[in-house]
């Protein structure tokens, strides 16, 4: 993967935001974090390669630029989850989740797990809950996925949240499914290749072939 900065730059940079807003253990700490910040760049390049957006591409290669915020807040929730995953004690991943809500206004907890391949679109205010989520995923800003009464959503491939949609509870949610600007979708299913407008419980679905949804939503 190509970087505007290099490794060290990037170690540099989220040592510095860590110590600012929080605390950073550099003696202790320092091999963990760039352990992971290894696994999270892995994982950018296979998420940036997966889809279509083309300013994440160089070359024919995933490209990402640390000051790129919707790129940022990708690479700080694969941080923040690969911290979370290492068997090695710490609690760096509470950090860098604090951190991408600080700098990007993103809730995308650690614990949640996301698919190999998805995309934000200006995540500020945007919520993202513990769903089970399909590949290539995508939301905006101030969208919600939260739970009902403990229930979350299942949530298929290559679905899209546009500006100020919600999905909460017991919803499953097929493949192909575009989840228009501010509507609501409590405890219902969606069928695949769709387009959904309104509020629960007066939802409109709409049907589309599945060619419909090949290109990019957000265009």
């Amino acid at each position: 993967m190509k970087l505007k900065y290099n490794k060290s730059i990037l170690f540099k940079l989220v040592s510095k935001q860590l110590s600012n807003f929080f605390s950073l253990d550099i003696n202790l700490e320092k091999q963990i974090l760039k352990d992971n910040i290894e696994k999270a760049l892995l994982r950018c390049e296979k998420c940036f390669v997966g889809g279509a957006e083309k300013s994440y591409e160089l070359e024919g290669q995933a490209f990402f630029n640390h000051f790129h915020s919707d790129q940022y807040s990708i690479f700080l929730y694969y941080l923040s989850n690969s911290l979370y995953q290492d068997e090695r004690p710490n609690d760096i991943a509470e950090r860098v989740y604090c951190l991408n809500k600080a700098l990007n206004g993103l809730d995308l907890f650690y614990e949640v797990e996301m698919p190999e391949v998805f995309f934000l679109e200006h995540p500020v205010g945007s919520v993202i809950g513990r769903a089970k989520y399909g590949e290539k995923f995508r939301f905006s800003q101030n969208c919600t996925i939260g739970s009902h009464k403990g229930i979350y959503p299942i949530i298929g491939d290559n679905v899209a949240m546009m500006v100020g949609s919600k999905v909460i509870g017991d919803c499953k949610v097929g493949d192909n499914v575009i989840i228009s600007v501010n509507s609501f979708v409590l405890n219902t299913n969606i069928p695949s290749n769709s387009l959904v407008f309104g509020s629960s419980p007066h939802l409109i679905v709409k049907s589309r072939p599945s060619s419909y949804f090949m290109k990019d939503p957000y265009t």
